[in-house]
């Protein structure tokens, strides 16, 4: 092997293994790299689409839980997710006297488990087309998929599409979607 030859393979290698690693990095989160060695907080915190969700955690002292070694899978909804609901909500839910609503709100979010969308795809199957997802704040919820789309239907009839599916952590998965979704209260 020539010096030239080498120098080209080792050129190739390398676009090839950078393109992996590429391929395998996590999405881009609100402007901010996601990386996979920090918790579901460390994370969320870097994000510009989700200032609300992280406020909303702050206030429901969720921070040291959803810190903690998981594993969680967090529908995470978006700074404009919450700014769909009835006028007021978001400022309701965060006074200190609604705590365990918002936490209720917030816990219906979140899954005892590292649930990747392929995962969620292959339960849907399984159960015929909509598969329950019980949270870890005892709501459940209905998931279907259309397509690379996974949605989510909340126990007030509610359907959230997942935006960004994925989002590797160290304690689990975040999955970004487009609604909050509201336990039956």
């Amino acid at each position: 092997m020539t010096f030239k030859s080498f120098t080209t393979a080792t050129a190739a290698l390398a676009i090839t293994a950078g393109m992996a690693l590429a391929q395998s990095a996590n999405p881009m989160v609100g402007g901010a790299p996601m990386f996979a060695n920090k918790t579901i907080v460390e994370n969320a915190v870097n994000s510009a689409d989700h200032t609300t969700l992280v406020a909303a955690v702050k206030a429901a002292g969720l921070v040291e839980t959803l810190s903690s070694d998981g594993p969680f899978t967090v529908f995470a909804p978006t700074n404009d997710a919450f700014g769909m609901l009835a006028n007021g909500t978001v400022d309701t839910l965060l006074k200190p006297e609604n705590k365990a609503t918002l936490t209720k709100v917030l816990t219906c979010h979140v899954v005892a488990a590292d649930a990747m969308s392929m995962a969620i795809k292959g339960m849907v199957d399984d159960d015929g087309g909509k598969h329950p997802v019980p949270t870890v704040g005892g709501c459940t919820l209905q998931a279907t998929y259309d397509g690379d789309t996974i949605m989510l239907e909340d126990e007030r009839g509610r359907t959230a599409k997942v935006t960004i599916a994925d989002v590797k952590q160290s304690n689990g998965v975040i999955h970004v979607i487009d609604t909050v979704l509201l336990p039956a209260m």
